[in-house]
């Protein structure tokens, strides 16, 4: 890539208008260059726009151990990006835009209003202001044979030769927002091997569920129980009995080791405890007592609660020699096995694995094969659960290569 003349400011490009994107804009338009951020879209900020539908959780409060180890494998790689810009630094940053913030119970941070357009509206206007210059409707298409980059714009297309750029196109997830994956063979063009995208945070499929639990319990909340895969710690949550499978918070948490499992097996089974605040031995109990002329159905609610949903999903997932032994029937409360086949069409998943590998990358973020080019964002090789891990890695990960730009456009 080519330098600007010495007499004017050098000009960067940043390809993607989310979090990685305008964070980078900022820390490099502080640093006095000027900033062309290119968006395929009528408007920038679109995916973060839809994550605080429902309340903005921007990142998230626990312990930073904890808090890194969610990043799975991929937390070495991660470590540094949080040190120089974790949770603590995220949300000074955001006071700093006049938006005031709070801890849920959960531990999730989320910003006073619980909107993500107020937060949005003060970052661009202080972007503006510094001197940034967003191009909507402006998509790349890749390099041309002088290495200047392509871009498709309303008035035809457009060849560009800045000082350095990053891409932070997102991942392939929510396509009508911009998040589309088109970049994927441009860079494989370019000889960078990359890990295939795959859903994550998503829900997932059975084989069939039968036309009773379709028609009356697609869309119903299973509250208060516990799952995970055969053998592992059970996790707290809730989740949502859909048309085709489960999905949730609860199957979002999980979405990778179940994905792994599928990917190795053809399938993931699932345990679930639909009594997670009672023993084994005292459902037992309660199951084996006397039951007259009840029904079973109504023996488990009088007894232990147990109905709609709940009792719906036993019923689906059991045998009928289940409800003739207490025993069995204790234990297929307490883990209940639901086999997932498949997850959900990429496009549906709140966010993609795979991307750019962190080892075809400096640490500075810059492409070792391609200098000059830097990457950021969810299109790098990692994932996270929800719960503002997303966002902060996000964030961290934009600042970090604009930082990356910074030095390599001041020391080479």
């Amino acid at each position: 890539m080519t330098s600007a003349t010495s007499t004017s400011p050098q000009s960067v490009a940043i390809i993607g208008g989310g979090p990685a994107g305008l964070m980078a804009a900022e820390v490099l338009s502080q640093a006095g260059y000027r900033v062309d951020l290119y968006d395929g879209m009528p408007s920038v900020g679109r995916k973060f726009l839809l994550a605080g539908v429902g309340g903005m959780n921007i990142t998230h409060s626990e312990a930073y151990p904890t808090f890194l180890s969610r990043y799975a494998e991929r937390a070495p790689m991660i470590a540094p990006l949080l040190r120089s810009f974790g949770a603590e630094a995220l949300c000074e940053w955001i006071h700093g835009l006049g938006i005031q913030t709070f801890v849920g119970s959960s531990g999730r941070v989320f910003p006073t209003d619980m909107k993500a357009a107020p937060l949005l509206r003060a970052w661009l206007k202080r972007l503006r202001e510094s001197g940034v210059v967003i191009h909507t409707r402006h998509r790349w298409l890749g390099w041309n044979a002088d290495n200047s980059l392509r871009i498709a714009s309303p008035e035809g297309e457009l060849a560009i030769q800045p000082a350095a750029a990053l891409l932070a196109l997102g991942g392939a997830s929510w396509a009508r927002l911009g998040s589309d994956g088109a970049w994927l063979p441009l860079l494989e063009q370019r000889g960078i091997d990359i890990a295939r995208l795959q859903a994550s945070n998503c829900g997932f499929e059975v084989s069939a569920w039968s036309e009773l639990l379709q028609s009356k319990f697609a869309g119903a909340p299973l509250k208060n129980v516990a799952m995970g895969l055969q053998g592992r710690t059970l996790r707290l949550g809730e989740c949502v009995i859909t048309q085709t499978g489960i999905e949730g918070s609860l199957i979002y948490a999980l979405s990778a080791q179940i994905r792994e499992a599928i990917n190795q097996r053809g399938s993931a089974t699932v345990e679930i405890d639909l009594l997670p605040g009672k023993r084994l031995m005292d459902v037992e109990k309660a199951v084996a007592k006397p039951r007259g002329s009840r029904s079973m159905a109504k023996h488990l609610h009088s007894q232990l609660g147990i109905d709609g949903v709940k009792a719906a999903l036993l019923r689906e997932l059991t045998s009928a020699e289940t409800f003739t032994d207490s025993s069995l029937l204790a234990k297929a409360i307490k883990g209940l096995p639901l086999t997932l086949v498949r997850p959900r069409p990429l496009d549906e998943a709140i966010s993609t694995a795979g991307g750019v590998p962190f080892e075809a990358l400096d640490e500075h973020l810059m492409l070792r094969s391609l200098p000059g080019v830097f990457c950021a964002g969810e299109m790098l090789d990692w994932e996270a659960p929800t719960g503002g891990y997303l966002l902060t890695a996000c964030f961290a990960s934009g600042r970090a290569a604009g930082l990356g730009m910074v030095r390599r456009l001041r020391h080479g």
